[in-house]
């Protein structure tokens, strides 16, 4: 089923519901005959810190992108700080939203992606004032000081003028987050951001992502093959398969007692170094 052909009750508690800044509501998501999401039922909280681990393929990178609305879900609901970001109420009905609802809601997220995704034109300051001045209209004086200091927050300061090209692949993804984060979004979500990198390079970039989930109060869907990081940053473990969620909870529950064969199979490749 379409998402656009369907029209949904509004539940009653929709209005009220705050208590978690993002919601999947039974959300299926298919590719053709293969189904990556079933039926999925995931709460972030305000500030929380999730991490979702699990197998490649299982569905991970899909969540992400459905909440930066570049895939569409083929049903469900999911809401972004108590609105539905894929539909809109019509006289207490849910009916597919246009782009500018979800523009509107989207713009409590911010997303750092595998590859950085820099404008190669432009130097970095201009990379990351360009959304803060045309997007949300702060003034060019403002934008450049606000850029700045977020630039210094990922230890690049001294790379203001430069362009993409003269940063290694680790200073680029630094630059991809002080861009996402410089609009001050609700939600972050890091979609396997270390992946592309050299593998000495790997803990510049965890090293400031965990500098911010320590002292920002934004919630963080990580998505991660790094079982350490995911173990030091997170609130809560989401362990994902086959497109359904196995076992959630504390890292050192997940980590220390998992429950389930998958989950134990799963974390025993990673200990014995087989991604």
């Amino acid at each position: 089923m379409s998402i656009q052909a369907e029209k949904i009750e509004v539940p009653a508690s929709m209005a009220e519901s705050t208590e978690s800044i993002v919601r999947y509501k039974k959300i299926c998501k298919s590719f053709d005959e293969v189904e990556v999401l079933k039926e999925l039922d995931l709460d972030i909280a305000p500030g929380e810190k999730v991490a979702v681990i699990g197998p490649s393929g299982s569905g991970k990178t899909t969540l992400a992108r459905l909440l930066m609305t570049l895939e569409e879900p083929t049903s469900g609901v999911i809401e972004v700080d108590g609105q539905p970001l894929w539909h809109k109420e019509v006289n207490g009905e849910l009916v597919p939203a246009d782009q500018k609802h979800m523009r509107k809601v989207r713009s409590n997220i911010g997303m750092v992606f595998q590859q950085f995704n820099l404008f190669p034109h432009m130097t970095i300051i201009r990379n990351v004032t360009e959304a803060l001045i045309h997007v949300q209209k702060v003034p060019k004086q403002k934008a450049i000081s606000e850029a700045k200091q977020m630039l210094d927050k990922v230890g690049l300061s001294d790379k203001l003028d430069n362009y993409p090209e003269q940063l290694s692949g680790g200073q680029q993804q630094r630059v991809a987050i002080a861009r996402a984060l410089v609009l001050k979004p609700k939600i972050m979500l890091f979609d396997e951001v270390t992946s592309a990198l050299d593998p000495m390079l790997v803990g510049e970039v965890l090293g400031v992502i965990k500098d911010i989930a320590k002292t920002g109060d934004m919630a963080m869907l990580l998505i991660t093959h790094e079982m350490d990081f995911a173990r030091d940053v997170a609130d809560r473990i989401v362990f994902f398969d086959e497109g359904s969620i196995v076992e959630h909870g504390p890292p050192k529950e997940i980590f220390e007692n998992p429950k389930t064969e998958k989950l134990q199979n799963f974390l025993s490749r990673f200990l014995n170094g087989n991604h």
